[in-house]
Parts: structure tokens; sequence; C-alpha cells
């Protein structure tokens, strides 16, 4: 049984836009999954699709089943989720700028939880990410954007999770900041076994430590496979690696066109 899966999934916004139609992904235990695709292709609505973050928006699953293992999750409200082993990092990071690092994996570490497991899971975190150490008294909100990612990561690893949702992880960070971030994120993947779903426009960076990946485009998955076989695709080389270099997102908006993927 996949650890996540989604059915046939629909959500709507104000009960008039139709955001994603009939998304079907599956992450399996410890795996790492890429949602690739242009802004405003559906990636982030399903994220939160999962994580239960629809109704502040005004959107609602019209359509299909959501299941985490054995759990429904469409039944579960946002903090049983997190309970059950999903967190969701945010695109902008969502840090609490006024604390300082340590005060924010004080905040994101479970209620009722011994000291002596709080400092294990705080070190741990510490291992993967040491300048989140050598700033632990500064405030968060003068920490530079990849350190800021580093703290989200890793308030989210306070939880212990099952499976760790990134959306745009990559957002606003310097090339080597984003080869270094993606790095942990993969040595997590691997230390912990913790499954990952990772949200990202920046495919070449993706497809570097993905294992499969999803391609969405107008709300629906328009091609998936391996991260291998997707890197050699002609297609996905054209619209969503632009031969190496910048990729125009406007082109990837009008590949329907050309009739490849889409009838």
């Amino acid at each position: 049984m996949p650890r996540l899966a989604l059915s046939n999934v629909e959500v709507v916004y104000d009960k008039v836009f139709l955001a994603i139609k009939g998304v079907s992904l599956e992450v399996e235990e410890g795996d790492i999954v890429a949602l690739l695709g242009a802004n405003g292709a559906g990636k982030s609505t399903t994220l939160k699709t999962i994580s239960g973050l629809l109704g502040p928006e005004r959107g609602a699953v019209t359509r299909g089943e959501v299941t985490f293992g054995e759990l429904d999750l469409l039944a579960l409200g946002p903090p049983k989720r997190v309970q059950a082993g999903l967190v969701h990092v945010l695109e902008g990071r969502r840090i609490f700028g006024h604390l300082t690092p340590e005060e924010n994996l004080i905040a994101a570490f479970p209620s009722g939880g011994s000291s002596a497991r709080y400092n294990a899971l705080r070190d741990r975190v510490y291992t993967y990410f040491p300048r989140l150490k050598e700033r632990s008294l500064s405030k968060a909100g003068y920490l530079s954007g990849g350190e800021q990612q580093m703290l989200a990561i890793g308030r989210a690893l306070m939880t212990e999770p099952r499976l760790i949702m990134l959306d745009e992880p990559s957002l606003g960070l310097s090339p080597l900041l984003v080869q270094e971030i993606f790095a942990i994120i993969r040595e997590i993947n691997e230390k912990e076994g913790v499954s990952v779903l990772l949200v990202e426009q920046n495919a070449t960076a993706a497809l570097e430590i993905v294992r499969h990946a999803y391609l969405v485009e107008n709300g629906q998955i328009v091609m998936d496979g391996p991260a291998d076989v997707l890197k050699r695709n002609p297609d996905v080389q054209e619209f969503y690696l632009g031969g190496g270099g910048r990729v125009d997102y406007h082109a990837v908006k009008h590949y329907r066109r050309r009739k490849r993927w889409l009838a």
C-alpha cells in the first residue's frame, strides 16, 4: 500500500473555479517524488488538499479520495493529519521571524513531549543544518533566505514526520544554495526513511534528487514516470529543462497547442 495516494481528486474554489481535475498520484513508503509545473498549474493546491489547508482559501474537495496509509485524510482535520505523520512546509517558509531558530523549533515540537526527546530532535536538526546552531540565538527574521528555508525544514522534522511535503523550497535562492538544500533533503530521505513530496518549478534541480515525478498543467497530470526517463524525454527537455538554460514558462503554458501530451 502506498504511503500517500490521491485518486481522481477534484478541487473547486468558491464553488465555481475547478482548480485540479482528476488528479491521481502515489508516494511510496520512503520514496521521494516531485510535482513539477509552471506557476498556477495546481501544484500547491494539490499539497493543500493533502494537508487540509483548502478551507481558509474557500476551496473544497468535490470528488476523489486521499489516503495516508490506511487513513482517509479527507475525514481528518489538519492537526490530526500532522499527528498521523504528515507535515507541509509552505511556500515562502512561514517561519516566526520574531523568534530565534531555537524558539521556532520549540514551537514546532509536539506538546507533551519530553525534554530529552526535544533535545534529541533539535540536535538532529542541527546535524543536518549546522548553520542554524550557529545562529540559534539570532532572530529568525534576520536569517538569510537559505537559512530560513533550512529552519522551515528543521521545524518539520521536529514533528517526526512520515512524509514531508515541500512547496517550492528553491524559491528565491541562489543555485549553490538550492544544490545544498536539495542534497540535504535527499540525505534526510535516505537516512530517516521519510517520504518526500516535492513541489517545484525548478525541474532541473528536482529531477536530480527525486525518483519519480509528475508533470502538472492546468490542474491535470499530463505525464509521469521515473526521473531518469523524464530527463531524457524531448518534451520535458524542451518545455521544463530548457535545454539546460532558463525555462520559458510562457512556452510551457502553450505546449498543448502542439498536441503532444493532451488531446
